[in-house]
């Protein structure tokens, strides 16, 4: 019997990557977006979730049971990029990144949690990010954000062990996708005491993501962990300096590692 996957976020970029892989390898695949009616050509099904609505989170999960009788990995792929200045990305933005990006998959896991403790079984993926791992440089409310979830999950992974069910973090580099389009950006503000350097880092991002790695290699490792017998806990995946860069968080001293980021950065 084909395991049946769950993928929010799963039309477009690193979420529609991974569900037509698993669709190719015999996998029952089922991938959300908030407006699925507009997307056409879908190997797999779509269903209507909005990760920042718990009714739509719990409609979502209901349905994929009611047609599968199970659920056996949840792939919590949705989320958004956020960039500025702290100073002036305005709060309610925030906010808003933070309902997407770590209470919306908190939400999801507590709506299939009760139906993966029923099967005695189950695997929940969160797919974070590397800019987790530190601060970055007018990406601090996106890296706090992934870092947020990254530690829940930490924590959760303990809470429900027992009943057989895995939690596992995968943080991505920099991909080739259209993450960009939906990102807010602050508005670059001339005159600001930041409108030089922000702009200056701002082109840098749309650059790495651009030139950034084939999302089938996301894919590739979210096969072979759904594939393993026991999981880790926490995975990266990207281009070699992207994961070494939190090796050396961890060997160096803090400002020397401050350093080192502003000069990659040019500030």
């Amino acid at each position: 019997m084909s395991k049946v996957v769950l993928i929010t976020g799963g039309s477009s970029g690193i979420g529609k990557a991974i569900g037509e892989f698993l669709f190719h390898k015999g996998f029952t695949v089922y991938g959300t977006s908030r407006n699925p009616e507009k997307i056409i050509n879908s190997l797999f099904p779509l269903i209507a979730l909005d990760v920042r609505n718990t009714e739509s989170i719990q409609q979502a999960i209901e349905k994929v049971i009611s047609i599968s009788k199970r659920i056996d990995v949840v792939i919590n792929n949705a989320g958004v990029g956020i960039t500025g200045p702290l100073e002036e990305i305005p709060t309610e933005e925030i906010k808003n990144n933070f309902e997407t990006n770590f209470f919306g998959p908190i939400e999801v896991m507590k709506a299939v949690l009760p139906q993966m403790r029923e099967q005695n079984s189950g695997l929940i993926i969160n797919i974070t990010s590397i800019a987790g791992y530190m601060g970055l440089p007018y990406r601090g409310i996106y890296s706090a954000s992934k870092g947020a979830l990254e530690i829940v999950s930490e924590a959760i992974s303990m809470e429900v062990k027992n009943f057989g069910i895995n939690v596992v973090n995968v943080a991505p580099g920099d991909f080739a996708t259209n993450i960009a389009a939906g990102r807010y950006h602050a508005p670059i503000r001339v005159g600001s005491a930041y409108e030089v350097p922000y702009g200056s880092i701002l082109k840098q991002m749309d650059e790495h993501v651009d030139s950034g790695s084939n999302p089938d290699e996301m894919a590739l490792a979210i096969y072979q962990i759904i594939n393993e017998k026991k999981p880790k806990l926490h995975y990266k995946v990207g281009l070699f300096m992207q994961k070494f860069s939190i090796v050396l968080k961890r060997i160096l001293p803090d400002r020397i590692y401050e350093s080192m980021l502003m000069n990659h950065y040019k500030l």
